[in-house]
This record gives C-alpha cells, sequence and structure tokens, in this order.
C-alpha cells in the first residue's frame, strides 16, 4: 500500500457523530469528560491523543510534538455524542446511576448530557441474561433489526449536523459463542440474518449495520462483534475501518506492562492468579456463567502470547494461568484486582510479586473511547480499512490478520501504533537501532 501523508488525508471537516451503543458508566463518563474537557473544566488524562507526545527524526533533532498537533485529528468541539440503549435514562440520569463521577463535574454539563437520549436498543435477552432492557425495539427478526439500526444512524448524522461518524461499543458483554458457519461470509451472514440464526447476537447487528453504513466500528467488550471472516469480508468490500475486542483497562493492562518486564530478564513464571471484585452492571452481567465465559477467554489469551511458552518452556512451559471475576455490589464502579505471581530466578529459586490495583473501571475506559473514536476517524480518512492492527494496545484481545498471532506486549503495540502515525504523514519510522550516534 503506498503510504498516505498529511496531503492526502481527507481532512477533518465538520462534525464528527460519535455513537455509542450502550449509554452506562464508560459512554456516560466518556461523554461528560469530553464536554468538560472543552470548557477547560476537566482534563482528559489517559487519552494518548490529547495527552501524548511523539519523537520525529533523530533525537538530536528534538521535535515531540503533541500528538493532537502532529495528527489531522478531528476536535474535541466537533464531537457530537448518539447511543443506543436497553434503558430509557438519558446521559445525566445514567450517569447519576452509575455513580461514577461526582456532582461538581456532572452538575457543570448537565443540560449537554440530558440532550443525549438513547435511541431504543436492539435486544435479544438470551445473550446477556442478567439484564432485562425496558427501552427497546418491538419485536422483529434480525435482518429487520439491522435496517432499524442504520436507519438510526442515517437520522442521527442528519439531526446532528455530521459529515461522519464512528461507532465504539460499549454495552454490555455477551454470553460466549464460537464463530460458527453463519459468519463465515457475507453472504453466509446475510442469510443467518433472514433466517434469525441463533449465532448472531446483538453486538453483531450494531456491527452490521455500521459497517453498512459506512460507519467504522471497535468492539469494547469480549463479544464475538467483528471479529469473524463476515464482518471482516464486509469491512474490506465497503471500504471501513473495525477494530477491537475488549478495552484493556485494570487487571490486563498491568498484565500486558508486568509481564513483558518478566520475559525482557528470562524470569520464569509458575503461577499467575487474578481474581476482581466489582459492583457495576458490568459486575452484575458477568455475574452469569456464560458472560463470564467471554470474559474469561479475553483475559485469559494475554499471557499466552507475551510468555510463548512453546519458545521458552523452562520459564513459561508449566505456567498456570487462573482469572476469577466476582460481583460484589458494594465496590460499585471502584473496582478492585488481586494478583498472585509465583516466579523463579537463577537456579530456580522462588519468588512472589503480589498486586492490588484499586482500579476504576469506566476511568480508565473513557479515554480508550475518546482515542479509539477519533484514530478510527483519522485511519478511516487515511484509507485504511478492515482490520486495524495499529490500535491493538487499547484492546485485551486485539485482532489482526488471518493467520497471524495477535501482539499482546504494550510497549510492542504503543510503537507500532506511534511508528503508523509516522507513517501515516510521511516521517520516517523510528527503530531505536541508534548506530548513527556512534559510528
Amino acid at each position: 500500500m503506498i503510504p498516505p501523508n498529511a496531503n492526502t488525508i481527507k481532512p477533518a471537516q465538520g462534525k464528527l457523530a460519535v455513537l455509542l451503543p450502550g449509554l452506562g458508566a464508560v459512554a456516560t463518563t466518556t461523554i461528560a469528560g469530553v464536554m468538560l474537557a472543552r470548557r477547560g473544566l476537566g482534563r482528559p488524562i489517559g487519552s494518548l491523543t490529547q495527552c501524548a507526545t511523539i519523537r520525529l527524526g533523530k533525537r538530536t533533532e528534538n521535535r515531540t510534538p503533541a500528538l493532537k498537533d502532529f495528527l489531522p485529528l478531528a476536535s474535541l468541539d466537533d464531537l457530537v455524542f448518539g447511543a443506543w440503549d436497553i434503558f430509557p435514562e438519558n446521559a445525566y440520569e445514567s450517569a447519576k446511576h452509575a455513580e461514577v463521577l461526582e456532582a461538581r463535574h456532572l452538575d457543570p454539563v448537565k443540560d449537554e448530557l440530558c440532550a443525549v437520549q438513547p435511541m431504543p436498543g436492539v435486544f435479544f435477552p438470551q445473550y446477556v441474561k442478567r439484564l432485562n432492557g425496558t427501552h427497546v425495539k418491538g419485536p422483529a427478526r434480525k435482518v429487520e433489526m439491522v435496517e432499524r439500526l442504520r436507519e438510526d444512524i442515517r437520522d442521527f448524522v442528519r439531526s446532528s449536523g455530521a459529515t461522519r461518524a464512528v461507532a465504539v461499543w460499549c454495552g454490555s458483554t455477551e454470553v460466549y459463542i464460537q464463530p460458527g458457519p453463519v459468519h463465515e461470509t457475507v453472504e453466509s451472514f446475510e442469510k443467518g440474518l433472514r433466517e434469525d440464526d441463533p449465532g448472531i447476537s446483538n453486538s453483531q447487528l450494531y456491527a452490521w449495520a455500521c459497517i453498512e453504513e459506512g460507519v467504522p466500528f471497535a468492539n469494547g467488550a469480549p463479544n464475538l462483534t467483528v471479529d469473524f471472516p463476515a464482518a471482516q469480508e464486509l469491512a474490506r468490500r465497503r471500504g471501513i475501518a473495525i477494530a477491537g475486542k475488549d478495552f484493556k483497562t485494570g487487571q490486563t493492562l498491568m498484565k500486558t506492562i508486568l509481564a513483558p518486564g518478566l520475559k525482557a530478564r528470562m524470569l520464569g513464571v509458575a503461577g499467575w492468579f487474578s481474581t476482581n471484585i466489582l459492583g457495576n452492571r458490568d459486575g452484575e452481567v458477568l455475574d452469569d456463567p456464560e458472560s463470564f465465559r467471554s470474559k474469561e477467554v479475553s483475559k485469559l489469551g494475554v499471557l499466552e502470547y507475551i510468555f510463548q511458552p512453546k519458545l521458552y518452556p523452562e520459564q513459561y512451559g508449566n505456567l498456570y494461568h487462573k482469572v476469577r471475576i466476582e460481583y460484589y455490589p458494594p465496590r460499585g464502579d471502584a473496582k478492585e484486582g488481586w494478583d498472585n505471581i509465583d516466579l523463579f530466578g537463577w537456579l530456580g529459586y522462588p519468588m512472589q510479586i503480589k498486586i492490588d490495583f484499586l482500579c476504576r473501571d469506566s476511568i480508565l475506559a473513557a479515554p480508550i473511547v475518546l482515542d479509539l473514536a477519533l484514530l478510527l476517524d483519522l485511519g478511516q480518512r487515511a484509507g485504511l480499512h478492515g482490520i486495524q492492527e495499529w490500535l491493538s494496545c487499547y484492546f485485551k484481545s486485539p485482532m489482526a490478520a488471518p493467520g497471524l498471532y495477535p501482539e499482546h506486549d504494550l510497549f510492542i503495540q504503543l510503537m507500532k501504533l506511534k511508528n503508523t502515525m509516522r507513517w501515516m504523514m510521511g516521517e520516517s519510522s523510528i527503530t531505536h537501532l541508534g548506530r548513527e550516534y556512534y559510528d
């Protein structure tokens, strides 16, 4: 592919509609934070697009612009938010219910938040068994549901005055679904829509509608949403960017920071036990064993790919990795993640690491939602279609081209992200070899 550059990337003109399936804790925290930031009433900490810099050229050149100045991103002032949800509360009411943000952050933008009214959601309850939606689209076949979602997209883009849109899934974790024949081709999926195939979940309907409408889509949950051949084929046909899956927030973020460090020093790991307690809606949904299975699969794959036990059997060949999530209502969105790591070093002598991460799920996820919206829009305008592997640093289970293993090491992911940005803008990639300073 001929690399784009600043002259060939379509400009970010007009408003960008950010469509969020799921107007819960993550979505409302994101929306309120953006509204506060553009008024100068809050700082978007955690957002690479708003806070990070990028080095260009040699270290001696001292070129380190802010990403938001280097890249032709949409402005926060140009973002307009739309959402679907299976509950009728507007963004302010939903944020109050979620109890993530305090009144000092919600009240200054109350009127703006109240204006974000969710469109009725698509809800087949067999995919999210612990929720009972009351704000849902009436009974219909799945093929009709896709058409209703497409109409929602067109109506919102038109009414908001947006020139384009992106979508980021912020809804619940669905039951575990393995890819089947219905997911193999565009034609088999369309046939499945007409026949109400049980392999087609709620999130897949949203993703299919968005891709058909030319809307880039990122999946923030561990659901089977766009990571199957039919969705990827449709994205290629339509020239649409897709990314996923499962926002890399608390415990898994820590794993992808710490595990590469242990591997870099070739320290062995015998066991890694992880458990979480959380009390938000996500915790309630994950209390269902079938939904937990989706999350478990997403979390368990991280260490396997980082440690590469087949290459390093002595250090990692017998690693015992276990993940647990417990629903504990008093904790709300303030999740606590415990990790016990049994490692060994020189001559096999054992050691331990204990981690107690008292994190806030939505506070960690909100900057990811913002970055994905802005960078998917940039990628789309730059002509980058299909799987956006360069955005892997934002996901627990990053998508990659068929036949490739996904990269989970956060530091490799960040290098790939920034080198893609440099390539996109016509700058040289940075390898960190640095021999030119010494030869």
